[in-house]
């Protein structure tokens, strides 16, 4: 990936560095990122499948200022342990874990970009009482998360030649790809996640996750079946280039009952924070914000019975 002068608003971003924790789930260890102030308005954010909390670290320190923020990387991902198996149930269990071992006290929001989406929504049917309110970013309505036929592929033509290709750290950062593909990613965002997702073993550097959460039968799982279950306050951002054209998009707001917004992200990708980030905080931030005011005015309300 050739290198690109990063712009001031992106290396401010970095420069905030999140603190670093762990939890245990079902004897798994579950490590998030924290940013902001413990006691502050909290905003849990769930990565996509093969992805990590370091897809987060140019998004996140935008909301620090008023929110405490947390990121984890599911079972399978990023510096989290691995299962025999997965299962989005599970992935949603640690979720709001990670969001408590985090230091988010009350009723968080949840993000939740593609098959993170799917955990976002399983988070809001077992989880929702708890819930502030979720906002899923381009999660399609497939039967499979959207990740596992190219990341299936990739599997096959590493047994074909007996294993991972042999990597320097530049060589297997300069591969980065996001699964689906897209035609943009800003290459100071793709480098800094490359290089917060490989590890070295056995002097050969390997991508973090493991390919076991990309098997399409483990997951137990049709987002179509969970949209009309949910009872928290909801937003659905559709990216104008990504997974869901306009007959799914339709299909999302019948099952939604046509009481949830739709944001689009102009002229992004499927994956938003890599193409077009501020596009994705500035959707973000204005969603939380408006809900916020709404909850100030309602509470005011009540207040002057």
């Amino acid at each position: 990936m050739s290198s690109t002068a990063e712009p001031a608003w992106f290396t401010r971003a970095i420069a905030h560095t999140p603190e670093h924790g762990s939890t245990t789930v079902d004897g798994c260890d579950i490590h998030y990122r924290a940013w902001g102030t413990v006691g502050s308005p909290g905003i849990l954010l769930v990565h996509g499948g093969g992805a990590n909390s370091a897809w987060w670290d140019h998004v996140a320190p935008f909301g620090a200022g008023t929110h405490r923020i947390v990121a984890l990387d599911m079972s399978g991902h990023g510096d989290s342990g691995r299962r025999d198996s997965y299962r989005t149930q599970t992935w949603a269990k640690e979720a709001m874990a990670a969001a408590r071992a985090g230091g988010i006290e009350g009723k968080p929001f949840v993000v939740g970009h593609s098959m993170g989406g799917w955990v976002t929504s399983q988070i809001a049917v077992d989880f929702g009482d708890e819930l502030a309110g979720i906002i899923i970013v381009d999660s399609p309505l497939n039967d499979v998360p959207p990740e596992v036929g190219s990341m299936a592929k990739r599997a096959q033509s590493e047994q074909k030649r007996n294993g991972p290709r042999k990597s320097t750290l530049e060589e297997i950062v300069a591969r980065f790809r996001p699964q689906p593909a897209q035609d943009v990613v800003l290459p100071y965002v793709g480098r800094n996640i490359a290089e917060q997702s490989v590890r070295e073993v056995d002097g050969t550097w390997v991508w973090k996750f493991d390919r076991g959460i990309f098997s399409p039968n483990e997951h137990g799982f049709k987002l179509r079946d969970r949209l009309p279950e949910m009872k928290v306050r909801t937003a659905y951002v559709r990216c104008e280039h990504g997974l869901i054209p306009d007959d799914m998009a339709a299909d999302i707001n019948e099952l939604l009952d046509h009481r949830v917004p739709m944001v689009e992200l102009p002229d992004s990708g499927h994956h938003p924070m890599l193409d077009r980030p501020l596009t994705l905080i500035a959707a973000i931030r204005a969603t939380i914000g408006a809900w916020e005011v709404y909850d100030r005015i309602e509470a005011t309300g009540r207040a002057g019975m």
